[in-house]
């Protein structure tokens, strides 16, 4: 067995396990299910799989690592996303990234997804959708105790899907301010953190990656967004979204990585984006001319 197939068994056998045991959480409806595409709450979420270096990869988009790529490395990812929940379903297909490291400090990044559009009037909405420009700063690093923060301003350009359900007026154009940390002990790390977006978003969440055989790393992690509101009478539970991921990535060259990641909302409403996410890809990193001996 390769690789590759190797891989993506273990995923699926952790789709099996965790989409009926966490099925049976929280279940009330007070409407109906809500793709990513149309939420803000998914936004503020895990999407999909990144990897950030040629030896790991991370499951969670915002909960990320404090971990910068070197001067004058490139990353370009392509993956795709698939998620479903009470017979409505989404994909997006690509989903394209690219990252450059600037500088010893600073990291630029953008993510452009796809949105396969569906017929449905509750729907996913084809089109671009959300995309993310942002940079990635190192604000402290201890090598003494394998210690990192990083800051991550991030403009978001909102997708169509979001704009039409949206009660109010909504600015496509907004920010957000994710920080994370990350503390490493060898092939082991230990990262999270939380930030804010401009809309009226927070999120938060921490995660575990770690060696499972060579070449091979895993990741397990929650992640939670929620709405801040002033709404009299409205519960928590009906303003945020929470999410259990894990992933898979393998090294199949010295700057080849393939990924994949499956999660699961826990008590989460449906219109809320409720529901089980399944994605993968691959990464491909070079040295630029300035970054060559």
């Amino acid at each position: 067995m390769t690789p590759a197939v190797r891989l993506v068994a273990a995923l699926a056998s952790v789709t099996a396990f965790v989409t009926p045991v966490f099925a049976q959480g929280k279940s009330q409806q007070h409407g109906h299910s809500v793709p990513p595409s149309r939420s803000e709450l998914a936004t503020a979420a895990p999407v999909a799989a990144v990897a950030t270096s040629p030896s790991s990869g991370t499951p969670l988009a915002w909960v990320d690592d404090a971990s910068l790529l070197a001067p004058g490395m490139v990353s370009a990812t392509v993956a795709a996303m698939s998620w479903h929940n009470a017979g409505v379903s989404e994909t997006d297909a690509p989903v394209v990234e690219a990252a450059i490291g600037l500088g010893p400090r600073v990291q630029l990044s953008a993510t452009v997804p796809h949105v396969v559009g569906s017929s449905d009037a509750f729907g996913a909405v084809g089109g671009v959708g959300t995309s993310a420009f942002s940079s990635k700063l190192a604000v402290y690093e201890d090598r003494k105790h394998a210690f990192k923060v990083a800051a991550s301003p991030t403009l978001l350009v909102v997708g169509q899907g979001i704009v039409d359900s949206s009660a109010d007026s909504l600015n496509r154009v907004q920010w957000g301010l994710p920080v994370s940390a990350e503390v490493s002990r060898g092939t082991t790390r230990l990262y999270g953190g939380g930030g804010y977006f401009s809309p009226g978003l927070w999120f938060g969440g921490a995660a575990l990656g770690f060696r499972v055989a060579d070449k091979t790393m895993a990741s397990v992690g929650f992640s939670r967004a929620w709405r801040s509101t002033d709404v009299p009478n409205v519960s928590l539970g009906d303003r945020d979204r929470k999410e259990l991921s894990g992933g898979l990535s393998r090294a199949l060259a010295p700057t080849v990585v393939v990924f994949g990641s499956v999660g699961r909302t826990l008590a989460t409403l449906d219109e809320n984006g409720a529901g089980t996410t399944i994605s993968g890809g691959v990464s491909i990193f070079f040295a630029t001319a300035a970054a060559r001996p």
